[in-house]
Formats: structure tokens, C-alpha cells, sequence
């Protein structure tokens, strides 16, 4: 991938590194605002799902594909190094991952394995505009500090890509389908394990000490059902 060697995600850069186990829950009631904005009639959003009377409505519910949307990062309690550049890859309607939560100063790397192009630019970010990424091509952007970023694409208007600046992040990771998250520490000390969604927190932190051995948290509970007449 040349001279830089780019990661997909930090986790850790101990070899001794402990593991932080868990499993997020609830994540059958999280809508990703792409998905909400497309439902408003105004908007005019093609859709090719067609509702099936014979399927029950719970498996007709869209929910997050965890292992890219649903980011769980591992907080320290003072401010972390920002981390070595890291691979973004754009392609398929969808970035990979769709949310991720670094320290500001570090620099994310977005690759188009699409076969057409992109022209991605950061939302109110005057200085990641508008500008095209061919077929294989990179381009290099670098978190300029706390808060939460936004990326678009001109060509694709529904890809949508959130970007959080969390200055005190040690490590993240992604849940695997069954939901269960495996955290590597390098650091013995306190942390507060958080889940991130479309750029926001996601429910509340649990708290984790790391020592000299795995430790497993309380459930992450990521989302809860709607109430009647919210949808």
C-alpha cells in the first residue's frame, strides 16, 4: 500500500495488550438518518424494497450493519497520541467503516474501490471541498480537532460517513454480527467503553479496568424501542 502503512483500525500497539469483551445490544431499534430522510415523500428517494405482507414486520425492519456502523472505543482519562494514518475505504454506495471515532490530528486515508468515481467533501468544512477521487485513488484528510465531522459525496448523495474527534480515545473496534466486541488495551487503568452511531453517542458508557488480565463489561445497550406513533 506503499511507503505508509495504513490501518484499517487502531486497536492497539502493545504486544502485551489486554482485552476488553463485550456485546452491544438494542441495535434493531437504531435508524440510520439516510434511511429517515428517504422515507419523507418530499425527498423523492427511490426505494427497490417492496413491503411482503408474509414477512413479519420485525424482519422487515432495516437496522445497522455493526461491524461498520457501530463504533466502540475504549476512553481514557487524560488526552491520547494521535494515531497513524487510517485506511477508509469507499466503495459499494458506502464507506467502510461509516462512523469512527479517532484523536484529532490523525489522518484518515480514503481509497475509491468503486470502478467510477467520487468527489467527497466534509460538510461546513471549507477546507475538505469538493473534490473527485478516481478509480483506485486516495485521498488524505487530517482530523482537525474534538467534535463530529461529516463526509458526503457529490456524486452519491446517499453515502454518508461521520467522523468523531475524541481526544481522550485509546483503542476502538467493531462489533461482529452477533453484536459480541473485543477491545485491546495496552495501557493498564480506568476506562469508560462507549458505542458510537452516525457520529453521536450511542446509550450510556460502562466502566472497565484494565489490569493484568481480560476483563468483560456490562452490555452496551445501543438503542430502545420507539414509543407508538414515532415512526
Amino acid at each position: 500500500m506503499g511507503a505508509v502503512a495504513l490501518l484499517p483500525l487502531f486497536l492497539s500497539t502493545g504486544a502485551l495488550a489486554q482485552k476488553i469483551i463485550g456485546v452491544v445490544q438494542g441495535q434493531l431499534h437504531l435508524e440510520n438518518p439516510v434511511w429517515a430522510e428517504a422515507k419523507d415523500p418530499k425527498v423523492k428517494a427511490y426505494s427497490f424494497r417492496e413491503m411482503v405482507p408474509t414477512v413479519p414486520a420485525k424482519h422487515r425492519k432495516l437496522y445497522p450493519h455493526l461491524p461498520k456502523e457501530v463504533c466502540v472505543a475504549a476512553l481514557a482519562d487524560a488526552p491520547q497520541k494521535a494515531q497513524e494514518p487510517t485506511l477508509i475505504r469507499v466503495g459499494g454506495g458506502r464507506t467502510t467503516p461509516v462512523t469512527i471515532v479517532v484523536t484529532p490530528g490523525t489522518k484518515l486515508v480514503f481509497k475509491n474501490t468503486d470502478p467510477f468515481t467520487h468527489r467527497l467533501y466534509g460538510v461546513g468544512m471549507p477546507a475538505f471541498g469538493p473534490n473527485d477521487t478516481s478509480r483506485g485513488g486516495t485521498r488524505e484528510w487530517t482530523v482537525p480537532g474534538p467534535g463530529k465531522f461529516e463526509i458526503r459525496d457529490e456524486l452519491a448523495p446517499s453515502l454518508r460517513m461521520w467522523v468523531v474527534g475524541e481526544p481522550n480515545v485509546k483503542s476502538i473496534t467493531y462489533p461482529t454480527m452477533k453484536g459480541e466486541f473485543f477491545l485491546n488495551v495496552d495501557t493498564p487503568g480506568a476506562y469508560s467503553v462507549q458505542a458510537y452511531f452516525a457520529g453521536e453517542k450511542a446509550g450510556a458508557p460502562v466502566a472497565a479496568t484494565v489490569d493484568t488480565a481480560d476483563v468483560k463489561v456490562a452490555p452496551l445497550v445501543i438503542g430502545t424501542p420507539q414509543k407508538k406513533g414515532d415512526d
